[in-house]
């Protein structure tokens, strides 16, 4: 894919300029992680193979895997119904998470009541 603006032009970014990128292994369908995006980043990583992100908090983009090793390779790429949100499946070299955990998912179970139907009344 060579001209990326007209999938970019379909993203409904949010008022700062960013949209969230669920990170998904492509094989698995495991959610790694969550990031965010702005419309270079989203171009950067339709174009060049590597998932890049904008740092909200360095205020900087950052590729994974450029310091970490742990880089994440990008398989395909959609929008959700809305437009507001990107998904991203990869192939995950290492860990997922900086915490070093395979997805920034493991680490903190939350108890929740179960529900299927039937279950609840």
């Amino acid at each position: 894919m060579t001209d990326v603006q007209p999938v970019i032009d379909r993203v409904r970014f949010a008022p700062d300029g960013l949209v969230p990128a669920i990170i998904q292994q492509w094989d698995s369908h495991e959610v790694l992680m969550l990031g965010y995006m702005d419309a270079e980043a989203l171009r950067r990583t339709l174009t060049e193979g590597r998932v890049t992100f904008w740092s909200r908090s360095r205020q900087e983009y950052w590729r994974k895997g450029d310091t970490s090793g742990h880089a994440q390779y990008v398989r395909s790429a959609a929008l959700d119904c809305d437009g507001d949100t990107v998904l991203v499946q990869v192939e995950q070299i290492g860990a997922a998470c900086h915490t070093g955990t395979h997805t920034c998912f493991d680490g903190d179970p939350v108890e929740v009541v179960e529900g299927f139907p039937g279950a609840l009344s």
